[in-house]
């Protein structure tokens, strides 16, 4: 028995690698978490930037009650299993009326996890909507494996590292997954998928959060944190993150800082050996 999802939704799921809307918070609830994510940039000067954007969950409070909410759990152990490991978190912005986009590309490429079993649950945090540049897929997508991307530098790419496929050679017709705040959706690891700029009047926000099974490992051979969300870990592939007692607190700033170095000397490793395998 499923505890989130219903039957059909596990098969689209393994069928399509994707699941979208799925009802987690009540818009009230997405309100209160978008106006401490904003307290957050005020703090910070406007803007959150650099490795700041990447597991904040290891320093704000708030967002640790996301990502271990059952919410957001059942429904991902709906299709992952009850062990549960969240390896990253993007805070992902476009401002309204702005350029900024997301290329096609699979999530895969640079994480150099095994096997490939890690789904992205998108949170949002505002409306993400087609005017406002919500995720778009390619249903069925993930059954073709791991695809060799381009790298293109185009201003307003939000991918940094410039990672791009072109999807002509794929069938299937690519699908929106519009979210109203507080709802979410899954995504397969290997799904192709993109998003277009914000045409709307109003920011679109939402956390991409990277759980995976506990049986996953990382191909980098850098020692890895990640953080046990439920379950059982019986296998210690990655060092156990703590959970933030406060916000920004100077023990929880020097662990996400000293789990992000561990995480970018990763995705280092990684990125040479992709470069290595193109040219030789």
């Amino acid at each position: 028995m499923t505890r989130k999802l219903s039957e059909a939704q596990v098969s689209q799921y393994r069928e399509e690698g994707f699941v979208a809307p799925v009802d987690a918070f009540t818009g009230a609830q997405a309100a209160g978490y978008r106006a401490r994510l904003e307290a957050l940039e005020a703090k910070l000067g406007g803007r959150i930037t650099g490795n700041l954007m990447f597991k904040p969950h290891l320093y704000q409070t708030w967002i640790d009650e996301i990502v271990h909410s059952s919410e957001v759990l059942d429904p991902v152990e709906d299709v992952i299993g009850p062990d549960i490991l969240l390896v990253q978190l993007t805070i992902w912005i476009k401002e309204a009326n702005t350029d900024a986009f997301i290329s096609w590309h699979q999530d895969a490429t640079y994480f150099g996890l095994d096997p490939l079993e890690h789904v992205t649950a998108w949170v949002a945090l505002s409306e993400a909507s087609e005017e406002s540049g919500c995720v778009e897929v390619l249903p069925g997508s993930h059954k073709r494996g791991q695809a060799r991307h381009k790298v293109e530098f185009q201003p307003g790419n939000m991918l940094k590292t410039g990672q791009t496929i072109d999807i002509s050679d794929y069938e299937g017709t690519p699908t929106l997954m519009p979210l109203r705040p507080g709802q979410l959706s899954l995504h397969h690891t290997q799904l192709l998928h993109n998003s277009r700029p914000n045409r709307s009047t109003d920011r679109r926000i939402g956390l991409g959060i990277s759980y995976i099974p506990a049986h996953v490992r990382s191909t980098s051979g850098v020692p890895l944190s990640a953080t046990l969300v439920r379950g059982e870990d019986r296998y210690g592939y990655f060092q156990h993150d703590a959970r933030p007692q406060v916000d920004c607190g100077e023990l929880e700033m020097r662990r996400h800082a000293e789990a992000m170095a561990r995480w970018n000397e990763g995705r280092k490793v990684i990125t040479e050996r992709l470069s290595k395998s193109a040219t030789g």
